[in-house]
């Protein structure tokens, strides 16, 4: 059993950032352009244009597996941040069950292994390491 779950592990890690990358893009895609629409609208303001262009555009780097080391560390960084800006400090509490905060540290932390992890066997990095 051990030899097939080290035998599927790359395929598993490739399945994870790109389904991770997938679903993160939306998060900037409805604060860049508001789609899918959300009650408050698209972003307002400098820093959640900011944090939208990280969310989509990373979003799509992972997804692909472009550059997913720095851009898994980047990404990491930025939920960490937004964990402390828009949950830890809300007065509802530390725990992310509590604060709503509990996507921004799951991301963060599958960011963060994706930094140390790399894109896998089926990403651009991949396939440009091969060719070289």
């Amino acid at each position: 059993m051990n030899e097939l779950l080290d035998k599927l592990s790359p395929t598993i890690l490739s399945i994870l950032r790109i389904i991770t990358g997938f679903l993160f893009l939306w998060h900037g895609s409805q604060k860049l352009f508001n789609l899918p629409a959300s009650q408050g609208g698209g972003a307002s303001g400098g820093f959640m244009i900011f944090a939208g262009s990280l969310e989509f555009f990373g979003g799509i780097l992972i997804m692909v597996g472009l550059f997913t080391r720095w851009t898994a560390f980047i990404l990491s960084g930025m939920m960490a941040v937004a964990y402390w800006m828009a949950h830890g400090t809300n007065g509802k509490g530390f725990l992310p069950l509590l604060n709503g905060g509990e996507l921004a540290v799951i991301y963060c932390f599958v960011f963060l292994y994706l930094f140390f992890a790399g894109g896998g066997e089926w990403s651009l990095d991949n396939l440009l390491k091969n060719k070289k």
